[in-house]
């Protein structure tokens, strides 16, 4: 039988009442996902993503350069296969992959 990982509540992975708080305010700046935007669509967000995943950075996690909104299908499927894959998602400053294994490296 396989393993079942427990998770610390969202709370105390930083999700609590400030975050909560930090997260209205973003998605009223920044009402549609980002991912839809960028193919034409205009779908309203309901997540506010960590764009590179803060691993417990706390700078990272509330840093607010690194936020997008998506809506929860964007944000559900491709989004989370890539951060559970390992990948490191995203670019550098000069548009390169952070990926070391991107092909473009």
């Amino acid at each position: 039988m396989p393993k079942i990982r427990s998770r610390e509540s969202s709370t105390k992975r930083g999700y609590g009442y400030k975050w909560q708080q930090a997260r209205k305010q973003y998605l009223l700046e920044h009402p549609v996902c980002v991912d839809h935007q960028q193919r034409g669509l205009i779908v309203i967000a309901t997540v506010v993503d960590h764009k590179k995943p803060h691993r417990n950075d706390e700078a990272l996690f509330w840093d607010q350069n690194n936020w997008q909104s998506l809506c929860k299908q964007c944000h559900d499927s491709h989004k989370q296969r890539l951060e559970k894959s390992g990948v490191d998602i995203g670019c550098d400053e000069d548009g390169l992959p952070l990926d070391k294994n991107h092909h473009w490296n």
